[in-house]
């Protein structure tokens, strides 16, 4: 099988056991992604990023997901319950891994009764460490992100709006993004904005253009192979379904 049709074929195995991104997810409100790529002869890889915020997991995170010819740090034995379980985790999951980081820190920002809202009156939060200013409701509105001044700012707000002004700081750092990639490999390509298959409409990997290029990218190592002519949908405003359930 061609290298690029192999890629693919990993990729939509993925997407049957819902370890792709979903971009619509119903569990989180998503707020800003992005993709990149690493390549050698002799190796390839895909990261994708998707910062948002789950209510179940209590903070905003960025869920960081590697798939590639080869992974590395994998989890260790001691994370499962016994030997059976940690060998079933490697074979279901041979070419994926998925990391959890939270740029931002947990305080008194959130409401002490009701998590899912920014509590009332807080001036800022942490952000990787750096004060960052909660925005104005006028900055909202700039924004666009939907806001009725009569009503509490939700915490999927404040992450939208962190993302639109402090995009670098909510996405992952360097050695986040690389935390299972092969370090021999260099980075090649990096995208802000693509065309994101929708998995919950039944369409995969391999039925997306954007990922047909970008498996031919990843086999030959031309990057002109990228070339979409669909446009981008990888704002959140194009996945209203996020956070819904």
């Amino acid at each position: 099988m061609q290298l690029d049709k192999q890629i693919l074929k990993i990729l939509d195995d993925c997407c049957e056991a819902f370890t792709f991104p979903m971009l619509d997810n119903g569990y989180v409100y998503p707020a800003a992604f992005r993709l990149t790529l690493f390549r050698s002869d002799f190796d390839w890889a895909i990261v994708i990023e998707v910062f948002g915020f789950s209510p179940r997991s209590g903070l905003p995170d960025i869920n960081v997901s590697t798939f590639a010819s080869r992974l590395r740090n994998r989890p260790s034995r001691e994370r499962y319950v016994n030997e059976i379980a940690y060998k079933a985790y490697l074979k279901n999951n041979p070419n994926n891994e998925s990391r959890f980081y939270y740029p931002i820190e947990e305080g008194t920002w959130q409401d002490e009764e009701n998590g899912d809202l920014v509590a009332v009156g807080v001036q800022d939060v942490l952000l990787r460490g750096e004060a960052i200013a909660v925005p104005s409701h006028e900055t909202f509105e700039k924004l666009g992100i939907r806001q009725d001044s009569s009503q509490r700012t939700t915490v999927f707000e404040l992450c939208r709006a962190l993302a639109a002004v402090h995009r670098e700081l909510v996405l992952a750092t360097p050695d986040e993004r690389r935390a299972n990639v092969l370090t021999e490999l260099p980075q090649i390509l990096e995208l802000d904005d693509w065309n994101h298959p929708d998995l919950a409409g039944g369409v995969k990997a391999s039925d997306s253009e954007t990922f047909q290029q970008i498996a031919k990218v990843l086999a030959t190592g031309d990057l002109t192979q990228y070339r979409p002519s669909l446009l981008g949908n990888t704002h959140w405003r194009n996945w209203p379904g996020g956070g819904q359930l």
